[in-house]
């Protein structure tokens, strides 16, 4: 079994590691865009046209499944990865988990990138899946390239700067970027008594489930590779400093 990420930066290292969780043996490609990174402040069509370059290359490598791992390309790449890849090749997008943390009810935050919040695409899931929850939205910027370069002062500013703006007593925050994802302890130390809401979890069991309609395939052997705009590359060094990025770099038999 294979399977394919796509994102601008290191983002994608939350859903690798949920799939690794899921399948150990799985092979992964991890496919990203440093020369292009940040996605956010793009115009939608450089944004898909990025993130489409990334994905073929990961088709290349003839994964079963890929995921695109970032919930700015999912807004605006995901039918055009489709289109050009469907249906041979299963197709997974990355959707903010509004409708789980709205379930309960109460202050729901959405952390996301500026460009995000705001956005048409975000009101409109909040409209549907908001439900009774009092949902704000939280713009976070810097984060995510704050996460993207390990840089731990920049993240606590970041953090510190979101929290300020999450109502008191918020009851669910959700993570409406996959960089996010990697410094979720950050975040849950910033809004105490808050439930974070993710979507990789979600996201690898979707693709784990594209996969098996298609009949299953065999094992895989747990490789690693990684695509640097197009090109064979290994991890990047900062990844490893998040622990989904350290549970990347241990193989089935060393684990």
């Amino acid at each position: 079994m294979k399977i394919a990420l796509v994102d601008s930066g290191i983002g994608l290292l939350a859903a690798a590691a949920a799939v690794r969780k899921l399948r150990p043996d799985a092979d992964l490609v991890l496919s990203s865009d440093p020369a292009g990174m940040p996605w956010g402040p793009r115009t939608g069509q450089d944004v898909s046209d990025r993130a489409l370059r990334c994905a073929l290359d990961a088709a290349e490598r003839g994964p079963d499944a890929l995921i695109v791992a970032c919930n700015t390309a999912s807004v605006h790449a995901l039918a055009a990865v489709r289109a050009a890849l469907e249906p041979g090749l299963p197709v997974v997008g990355t959707v903010p988990a509004i409708k789980p943390a709205a379930a309960g009810g109460g202050a729901v935050a959405v952390w996301a990138t500026p460009a995000t919040t705001g956005s048409a695409y975000q009101r409109e899931l909040i409209a549907e899946f908001g439900g009774a929850a009092e949902v704000t939205e939280v713009p976070c910027p810097g984060l995510a390239a704050a996460v993207e370069a390990g840089d731990e002062a920049a993240v606590r500013a970041a953090v510190a700067a979101a929290a300020a703006l999450t109502p008191a007593g918020a009851r669910a925050v959700v993570l409406g970027c996959t960089h996010y994802e990697l410094v979720a302890d950050r975040i849950a130390a910033a809004v105490p008594g808050a439930r974070l809401f993710g979507s990789a979890g979600a996201v690898a069991a979707q693709a784990l489930r594209r996969i098996a309609a298609t009949g299953g395939v065999p094992e895989g052997s747990g490789g690693l590779e990684v695509l640097l705009n197009g090109v064979s590359a290994p991890l990047q060094p900062v990844a490893a400093g998040y622990p989904q990025g350290a549970a990347l770099c241990v193989t089935p038999a060393t684990a």
